[in-house]
């Protein structure tokens, strides 16, 4: 008597989770980002749902400033190599933390994407500022962080930073390449 109360119980209860997890109703809401005012989110969210994310296409220095504060834009422009040791350089990079780099450490250890290269850019993107770079001899995507500067570092053109001024023109060179800033400085 107590095994038919024991099994009509747990048949009852099955009974009551399978009508329960079949009435379950999911929603889900997404949000226009497009007008958000912080790029780090807007990043986040292309991180995990890139298709919920516009990419500005721009042109200028002018267009990366206007629009990379708030939205990832993507831009065609040039990359040249630079080495640690090359000439006139002090060894450390322009931008904080001035890491040294004389020393071969041309990587930065960045807290949401690791281990990732340094280049120069010009001084209307701020230190910090995240780049992918496509179409490039290097890879597939190679991933930078904004850390240092040069003079003739102008507009769209990013000076790539590697171990010395010879692998600087035998690896990199200058080359066509396509951008896309990611992340709008520290």
């Amino acid at each position: 008597m107590i095994r038919n109360q024991t099994i009509f119980i747990v048949i009852l209860v099955a009974i009551f989770l399978i009508i329960a997890s079949g009435n379950k109703i999911e929603t889900i809401t997404t949000e226009d980002i497009s007008n958000s005012r912080s790029i780090q989110a807007v990043h986040l969210v292309s991180k995990y749902k890139p298709d919920l994310v516009k990419t500005k296409y721009v042109k200028t220095i002018s267009e990366i400033v206007k629009y990379g504060k708030t939205m990832p834009v993507k831009f065609e422009g040039t990359m040249t190599g630079y080495g640690a040791d090359c000439e006139g350089c002090g060894g450390r990079v322009g931008c904080p933390p001035s890491q040294n780099v004389k020393n071969g450490n041309i990587y930065f250890n960045d807290q949401e994407y690791g281990k990732i290269n340094i280049v120069a850019a010009d001084k209307s993107i701020p230190c910090g500022s995240i780049v992918k770079i496509t179409n490039s001899t290097l890879g597939k995507e190679v991933v930078a962080i904004v850390l240092d500067r040069g003079g003739a570092i102008k507009g769209t053109k990013f000076d790539f930073l590697v171990k010395s001024e010879s692998e600087a023109s035998k690896k990199v060179g200058k080359q066509k390449v396509t951008y896309e800033l990611v992340r709008w400085g520290w």
